[in-house]
């Protein structure tokens, strides 16, 4: 079967004044149709470039400089700007951080629906508008009638997420792209959010990609994750597996700094800081924090290969006859 969404060995750049800087790093991902996949790391790993450059979003003086998109089987990233209209925001939608940036503020919210609508759909005014109704219900937005004539101000952050969500959903889209969608909510309000992206995932059959640093989000609503790490993905394989038997020592790092049930345990925090993008390590990007690193990772970058748990992994420690990772 064809993946609805296949990256096959893709770099991103920004052609600064000092260097070229490299965001992604030759990532290697598919999706397919339906499948939600968790793309996590920490802040500054090339999480939201990855997901930017999905759909040809990528400010200057960023631009894809190595590898293919490919949507439906099609190279998206070769595509034109009048040709990606057909692709962003109709078969590929994405929920941005802040709802606030999202909406526009001197708009209601049913102008905006209408007019996303419109623009690519060869449907009336009442029809559009009909459209955007049935969104507002599918997200469980209260009184849609009313609300449809309301600015976003006057709804709560959990509420503005909920129609960004809906406008996301407005065209029927293939695949959601969701970056850090819950991070100005409380956690009650997450939990809400998650749960019906979730349905709606299952309902309408649409590929998610949820972009995150936050594991126990991801554990929740994800069936595959990808862990990245300095613009490369050093793991990758079923949230279960992941989650339970996590193999790379950055993927137990991030698991172990989640707050433990027993009270008064201190919090475990990976040494270090991420590497600069514009000072790289000669070798593997996590060696300089790494418990577990062999001479080889200071001048060698190692390769994704499936180890026996199954899920594939980027390190030269997991390599060494008898040897496993504690």
């Amino acid at each position: 079967m064809q993946p609805l969404l296949e990256i096959k060995d893709l770099s991103v750049e920004f052609a600064l004044r000092a260097a070229k800087v490299r965001a992604v790093r030759n990532v290697s991902l598919t999706l397919n149709q339906g499948e939600r996949l968790g793309l996590v790391g920490e802040s500054g790993a090339g999480k939201s470039v990855l997901g930017f450059s999905i759909i040809n979003l990528i400010s200057k003086p960023g631009y894809i400089s190595g590898g293919e998109v490919l949507f439906k089987g099609k190279d998206i990233s070769k595509y034109t700007y009048e040709e990606m209209r057909h692709i962003r925001g109709n078969r590929i939608s994405m929920i941005f951080q802040d709802p606030m940036m999202t909406l526009n503020p001197v708009l209601t919210v049913g102008q905006q629906m209408v007019e996303t609508i419109l623009a690519h759909r060869k449907v009336s005014v009442k029809e559009a508008e009909a459209i955007a109704l049935d969104k507002l219900r599918k997200v469980y937005i209260p009184s849609p009638e009313k609300r449809l004539k309301q600015y976003p101000h006057e709804f709560s952050g959990g509420m503005r997420q909920r129609i960004v969500i809906a406008i996301s959903l407005l065209t029927d889209p293939d695949l959601i792209i969701a970056d850090e969608p819950t991070t100005a909510l409380d956690v009650t309000i997450q939990a809400e959010i998650m749960s019906l992206l979730l349905e709606l995932c299952e309902r309408n059959n649409m590929g998610l990609l949820l972009i995150t640093h936050d594991l126990a989000v991801v554990s929740e609503v994800t069936q595959r994750i990808a862990v990245l790490y300095a613009g490369r993905v050093v793991e990758i394989g079923s949230t279960e597996q992941i989650i339970s038997n996590p193999q790379h020592p950055y993927t137990k790092g991030l698991i172990n700094a989640l707050p433990q049930s027993v009270h008064g345990d201190r919090l475990n925090q990976i040494r270090g800081m991420m590497p600069s993008l514009i000072n790289m390590p000669r070798g593997c990007p996590f060696c300089p924090r790494c418990d577990y690193a062999l001479e080889r990772c200071k001048t060698e970058i190692p390769g994704l290969r499936q180890c026996e748990s199954g899920t594939f992994i980027a390190c030269f420690e997991r390599d060494e006859p008898g040897k496993e990772a504690s």
